[in-house]
C-alpha cells in the first residue's frame, strides 16, 4: 500500500497531547500525555495527500474518482451485487467493500442500522503560515464552557484545528459560505487564546467545513450483521464514531490490513481446480466473516470511548449525564492512549 510513502507524508512527528482548560486569560487543570514509544503519537497529513498516497500505489486507472453509488442490487441466482452510479450507468461486480462514508448506501443494503447525531457539531480547517508558525509538533486542546479548541501541525507551514460546539448554541441550519462559517467560529472561539483566534481568523477559506457530528452506536456493533454473501463494509461505513480520539482514519487503514490479510489466506489456500465461481464466492464469504470478527471487539472498544467522549463534551456542566460518562470512562479505559497501542498484524 505504499507504506513508506505514506510514512514520508508526515512532516512533523508529535510526540505529545495537552489539554488546557481556560477562562478569564488564565489557565487550568494543565495535563500532558506523552507516548513512551515511538509509535504511539498523533500525526496529521491532508487527506488529499493520503488519498493520492493510495491511489497512486496501484496500477494506473484502477481508482476512478467523481462518481457516487445511489443503489446496490443483488442477482438472486449468483449472488453477485450490482452498483448503480449518479451517472445513471452500473457497474457488475463479483465482490463489493462499501467504503462509501456515514451515510453509506452499501450500509443500507446490508441492513446497518443508520448512524445517530451527537448534540455537537464541528468545524474544521486548515491554516497556512507562509514564514512558518510557532506552534509545537504536538495535538493541544483548549477548553472553555463548552467549546473546544483543537489544533495538530501538518508541517512547518501549515496547521489542522478544529472547534466543537454544542449544536444547541447554534441554528438547526448551517452556513454553507466559507465565510460565514469562519465567521461564527471567530465569534464561537472569543475569549480564547490570541494565538487560537488569530489561527482561526487566518484560516484557508477553501478548507472550511461545518458537520453535524455522527455515529454508530457501540451496542449496535457488537450484535450488527455486516456481511451478505460477497459484500462487506469498512471505514466509517462500518464504524462511524466521534472524531475526539483522532482514530477513524487510521481505524478505516486497520481495517484494509484485515481484510486483505483475510481475503488473500482464503485465495491463496485455493487450488486452480477450486477456483471455480461457487468455491470461490464461499471463500470471499468465510474471509469477510473473519474480518468482521477480527475487527468487531476493536471497533466496539474505540466507539464507546468516542462515545463517552462525545458525551461528556456535549453534555451541560454538573449533569447526571456528563457525570456517569466520565464515571464509565474511568473504569473502562482507565489509560487513555491505549486505543493509539493497537497493533492489527501484518498483511
Amino acid at each position: 500500500m505504499g507504506g513508506g510513502h505514506l510514512i514520508s507524508l508526515v512532516l512533523e512527528m508529535c510526540s505529545e497531547t495537552r489539554l488546557f482548560l481556560f477562562k478569564e486569560d488564565r489557565t487550568y487543570g494543565l495535563t500532558k500525555e506523552t507516548s513512551n514509544s515511538q509509535y504511539h503519537f498523533p500525526r496529521c497529513l491532508k487527506r488529499s495527500d493520503l488519498i493520492k498516497a493510495l491511489a497512486d500505489a496501484l496500477p494506473p486507472e484502477t481508482v476512478r474518482f467523481g462518481y457516487k453509488v445511489v443503489a446496490v442490487t443483488m442477482d438472486p441466482k449468483n449472488m453477485f451485487p450490482t452498483l448503480t452510479l449518479n451517472n445513471g450507468s452500473s457497474i457488475r461486480a463479483k465482490v463489493l467493500i462499501g467504503c462509501d462514508g456515514s451515510n453509506s448506501v452499501v450500509a443500507d443494503f446490508l441492513g446497518i442500522k443508520p448512524t445517530r447525531l451527537f448534540a455537537l457539531c464541528a468545524v474544521r480547517g486548515l491554516t497556512s503560515y507562509p514564514n512558518g508558525h510557532v506552534f509545537s509538533p504536538e495535538l493541544v486542546r483548549i477548553k472553555r464552557d463548552r467549546v473546544m479548541v483543537g489544533r495538530i501541525p501538518v508541517d512547518n507551514n501549515l496547521v489542522y484545528w478544529f472547534v466543537t460546539v454544542p449544536l444547541s448554541w447554534l441554528d438547526r441550519k448551517f452556513p454553507d459560505d466559507p465565510e460565514l462559517i469562519r465567521k461564527l467560529t471567530t465569534k464561537i472561539t472569543e475569549g480564547f487564546p490570541s494565538d487560537a483566534v488569530e489561527m482561526i481568523e487566518g484560516s484557508d477559506l477553501d478548507s472550511l467545513s461545518i458537520t453535524h457530528l455522527r455515529y454508530h452506536a457501540p451496542w449496535e456493533m457488537l450484535v450488527g450483521r455486516f456481511r451478505r454473501g460477497p459484500i462487506t463494509v469498512a471505514g466509517d461505513a462500518m464504524h462511524a464514531m466521534g472524531p475526539f480520539l483522532g482514530q477513524g482514519g487510521s481505524a478505516a487503514l486497520e481495517d484494509a490490513v484485515v481484510l486483505a490479510r483475510n481475503l488473500g489466506r482464503k485465495i491463496a489456500s485455493l487450488s486452480p481446480y477450486e477456483r471455480g465461481k461457487e468455491i470461490m464466492t464461499d471463500k470471499i464469504g468465510q474471509a469477510f466473516d473473519q474480518y468482521v470478527e477480527e475487527r468487531r471487539m476493536r471497533m466496539v472498544r474505540l466507539a464507546t470511548q468516542a462515545y463517552l467522549t462525545g458525551l461528556i463534551l456535549g453534555s451541560p456542566p454538573m449533569s447526571i449525564t456528563k457525570f456517569i460518562a466520565a464515571i464509565i470512562m474511568v473504569i473502562l479505559f482507565r489509560d487513555r492512549n491505549e486505543h493509539a497501542k493497537f497493533d492489527c498484524g501484518n498483511l
